[in-house]
């Protein structure tokens, strides 16, 4: 089987700092790779900044300015979010946000995960710093993935299969299955992995994805705008073990937006028809 995977919704600008492209180049990018949709989901994250204050995070709150569909392609807003607890919470969600990028008060009291996010339409909930999760039992860390895919505007588990964190994956799939979530498999993680042990990682995880039912978002996790669209290794791994198709939601921009509305995150299928 053949995949033909024409969204890539785990994708990296500039602004996360150990990438290399624009906004406008990874467009372009998606355009010349065929692409009906790109996601762009850039850090957000502790490891960008040592100050973490709405100014730094100001390229988040101003996507409104991106056109809904740019040179043909639908663009998404969202970023990578660090799991940061074995609670499940995520960044900036204990970090107080009083003042707005010019110092202004502001007149409610909201987190800066609250104010950095909410104008974007989805987030990818990631672990990258696993030191929280050293010498913790199984049931916790599996916890911790189950109350991450629980919050409101996650829409996507970032490559588990790399994390190095143990879980119970059915327990987790399971919920995700339930609140229509997905679950990534990520071409960066295979691309680096020269032992093997994180392609094993998630080829169990596709695998078990398959068994159960639980759709899956094929994504680049690409830092420069060549790679965005292309997941050779993540295409033969899953024609290997015959994945279903249709379990691949972000085959077509139309699979897409139908898995983010179905997680009751937010509707654009009315809003890209018009604007398209």
């Amino acid at each position: 089987m053949t995949y033909e995977i024409k969204s890539d919704i785990h994708t990296h600008t500039m602004f996360s700092r150990h990438a290399y492209s624009t906004i406008a180049e990874n467009v372009a990018a998606a355009r010349a790779a065929g692409l009906e949709l790109l996601g762009s989901a850039d850090h957000f994250s502790c490891m960008l900044f040592p100050e973490q204050h709405i100014r730094n995070f100001q390229y988040f709150v101003n996507q409104t300015v991106w056109p809904r569909v740019w040179d043909g392609v639908v663009l998404l807003r969202a970023a990578e979010v660090d799991i940061v607890s074995l609670e499940g919470g995520l960044f900036g969600q204990d970090i107080a946000c009083p003042a707005s990028i010019t110092g202004r008060p502001y007149k409610q009291d909201k987190s800066l995960f609250e104010r950095v996010t909410s104008n974007l339409d989805y987030l990818v909930a990631s672990v990258h710093d696993t030191r929280f999760t050293e010498d913790v039992s199984g049931a916790q860390t599996t916890g911790m993935y189950i109350r991450a895919l629980e919050q409101p505007k996650v829409l996507v588990l970032g490559h588990t299969g790399r994390s190095g964190v143990p879980f119970d994956v059915d327990e987790v799939l399971t919920v995700a299955k339930e609140r229509h979530k997905l679950i990534e498999v990520n071409e960066h993680s295979l691309e680096g992995d020269h032992k093997g042990d994180t392609h094993d990682a998630c080829r169990r995880i596709a695998e078990r994805c398959a068994e159960l039912g639980v759709g899956i978002t094929v994504s680049s996790d690409a830092h420069i705008a060549s790679d965005i669209g292309k997941y050779p290794q993540v295409s033969a791994m899953l024609e290997e073990i015959h994945f279903p198709r249709e379990l691949i939601m972000n085959r077509d921009r139309a699979s897409m937006l139908t898995a983010l509305a179905d997680a009751g995150i937010c509707d654009l299928r009315n809003l890209v028809a018009r604007e398209g």
